[in-house]
């Protein structure tokens, strides 16, 4: 693919309805957890914003529009040996949306956010401008939009970086922790891999308090892989799936105990030996079940993620879990990361780990939330947005110190009431 950017037709009227339309932000594949990409008054559907528009084998610049999906871009380019440089937990995002949320992996700690590998983009603001951005030419909105949630303007288009790799495999290491201070120990001693993660059992209590397994991966060369596997393996495409939503009994504290006991065990037995694991498993596994979020019933879940300093990262994570055991709020998925300093303004990422929780909804869940809050908060930790319902304008102010910053360049290009979310409307932004 080759050719440069010609948006003179199809962006004018995302163009023109970010000026007229009050309260408004764009949407993409709808997968935030909360209200982020929820108009305040009206949302703007980004989608039809679809097209690939360049690439340059040479350098792995991509230039697409931001209604461009993560799906079509590693189904499109994987093949000829290129990957994202980040990628969150499922594929079924924008380009759009994850340059505004400034997306992160589990190469995080080494490789940066999605943002960290964008060249440029373009922004349509309140004033009827159409603006190109990068960290030369605008820089300040550029680093403002990057982690801004969409409050600072329409993303039209952008061009970022894509890697080469020889295959779609990842070679998986698995380590067994028997506790927090194990898995946090762990994840220090792999830092120098690609990808590391821990999946932690919320439940464990006692000596066992944060027991956890911890994943290290690279990206398989095609000499590694045995004789006859399929260099780059087509995507599974939900091929299982939940039919109907759960009855709420169902899931409870003992029934994800008993799960969280089995994938523990499952993922001890292949400790310490390399096993190979197709991209969308290693990358996306929820995205190989369909309609994976009816397992929580018609009440749902809350997704909650929060990012604690160094220094207090290990204390902190672990009353998290003491008080979710406690209050024997199960966690199918709970994932706990390493994470460096972000780039944007309003980046989530800071030197620190990273805890992010699946739970169920219940009553008491919402004071259990504040509680962690005010434990992150005092910390020096803070909330990530795109995985935000619940936090509160005092928590989120607590937690990213530029939001002064952010909300002056709001207001010198006139986004501040015109570019507006339900989130920003509950924060304050």
């Amino acid at each position: 693919m080759s050719g440069p950017l010609n948006a003179a037709f199809d962006i004018r009227p995302a163009a023109e309805a970010t000026a007229a339309l009050p309260g408004v932000i764009a949407r993409g594949l709808g997968r935030s957890y909360g209200d982020a990409a929820i108009g305040r008054n009206n949302t703007l559907d980004a989608t039809w914003l679809n097209r690939m528009q360049g690439f340059d084998p040479d350098t792995g610049l991509l230039t697409t529009e931001a209604g461009v999906s993560l799906a079509d871009i590693i189904a499109t380019f994987l093949p000829r040996g290129y990957f994202p440089c980040c990628v969150p937990g499922t594929r079924f995002v924008t380009v759009g949306g994850m340059i505004a949320s400034d997306v992160h992996g589990k190469n995080q700690h080494n490789h940066g956010t999605f943002g960290d590998h964008v060249e440029w983009l373009t922004l349509a603001l309140p004033d009827h401008r159409v603006v190109r951005c990068s960290r030369n030419e605008n820089a300040e909105l550029f680093t403002a939009t990057i982690g801004g949630m969409g409050l600072t303007g329409t993303i039209l288009s952008a061009g970022f970086r894509l890697k080469q790799v020889e295959t779609g495999w990842i070679r998986q290491n698995t380590h067994v922790a028997r506790n927090l201070s194990e898995a946090v120990a762990l994840l220090h001693q792999t830092a120098s891999a690609t990808y590391t993660v821990a999946w932690i059992d919320v439940l464990a209590r006692g000596a066992s308090l944060g027991r956890s397994l911890v994943l290290e991966g690279e990206h398989a060369r095609k000499d590694q892989l045995p004789w006859g596997d399929v260099p780059f393996p087509h995507a599974r495409n939900g091929r299982i799936g939940v039919p109907t939503d759960m009855p709420s009994w169902m899931l409870n504290a003992t029934t994800v105990k008993a799960f969280n006991e089995l994938y523990y065990r499952n993922g001890a037995r292949k400790a310490d030996r390399t096993v190979l694991v197709p991209w969308d498993a290693y990358f996306f596994p929820l995205d190989g079940v369909a309609n994976w979020n009816r397992i929580y019933g018609r009440r749902g879940f809350v997704q909650h993620q929060c990012v604690i300093p160094d220094a207090k990262a290990e204390s902190v994570v672990s009353e998290i879990l003491e008080r979710i055991s406690s209050h024997g709020a199960g966690s199918f998925l709970a994932v706990l990361k390493r994470l460096a300093s972000g780039s944007g303004l309003m980046s989530f990422p800071m030197e620190g780990l990273t805890l992010a929780l699946d739970i169920p909804l219940s009553d008491k869940l919402m004071p259990l939330l504040a509680e962690i809050d005010a434990l992150v908060v005092e910390a020096g930790g803070r909330m990530y947005l795109a995985k935000d319902a619940t936090q509160s304008p005092e928590t989120f102010v607590a937690g990213y110190p530029q939001l002064d910053q952010f909300q002056r360049l709001r207001n010198e290009i006139g986004a501040t009431g015109q570019m507006a979310s339900k989130l920003s409307e509950r924060l304050g932004i």
